[in-house]
């Protein structure tokens, strides 16, 4: 089992996690300016990748340039990796690729704790990559845990470039915003990025 064999329904349950559902979790945190860097890009981009239309497209070419851009406004003082292997319990199902995912370290040659955010490309569909994303989130806080590097609150997203979807974990009780956010609202998907990883 890997993390993509993961529904939401199994997940929660094998793992014994309390859900919460709510709208607009993180409407509190403030919107961030986004660079000019990646205004152009997003421009050039968006809707090639969706003409496109496979998760690559849309990972390479919407996803990745909006995570550098708070890789730039955090004074690239964190770690962003993609595409990476991120086995932490293979008996447990912990183990396989993640599209994303931060760190709070600076090391970028591997992965060092505190992972704090996973992020998980979607073709079309946001609800698929529920389970997936929430098993890696498992993951990172065994990871840091193991690592003697925990925090307090991990974070999840699941997207398809244009829409954008968050959630926390914080012990075993996971929270699910079932707020989408559009790329039009770049400013607000910014801002939840970049507080989310300060408050840490």
């Amino acid at each position: 089992m890997a993390y993509s064999d993961f529904k939401l329904a199994q997940v929660i349950q094998y793992f014994g996690l309390i859900v919460h559902e709510e709208f607009r979790i993180f409407a509190g945190f403030p919107k961030e300016k986004f660079s000019d860097l990646l205004s152009t890009i997003l421009k050039e981009n968006v809707d090639l990748a969706v003409a496109i239309n496979t998760e690559k497209a849309r990972s390479e070419m919407i996803i990745s340039p909006i995570l550098l851009d708070v890789r730039r406004k955090l004074d690239n003082k964190i770690s962003l990796f993609s595409g990476v292997d991120f086995n932490v319990d293979n008996a447990r199902g912990l183990n396989g690729f993640c599209g994303f995912l931060i760190s709070l370290s600076q090391e970028q040659l591997f992965i060092r704790a505190p992972a704090i955010t996973l992020v998980e490309t979607k073709n079309e569909n946001l609800k698929s990559g529920l389970g997936q994303c929430i098993a890696e989130m498992i993951a990172a806080q065994l990871f840091n845990e193991i690592q003697g590097n925990t925090i307090k609150t991990i974070y999840g997203v699941i997207s398809v470039g244009t829409i954008w979807q968050f959630l926390k974990l914080v012990n075993d009780n996971v929270y699910i915003d079932l707020s989408e956010y559009y790329i039009r609202d770049i400013e607000q998907i910014l801002g939840i990025l970049v507080n989310a990883l300060r408050q840490n």
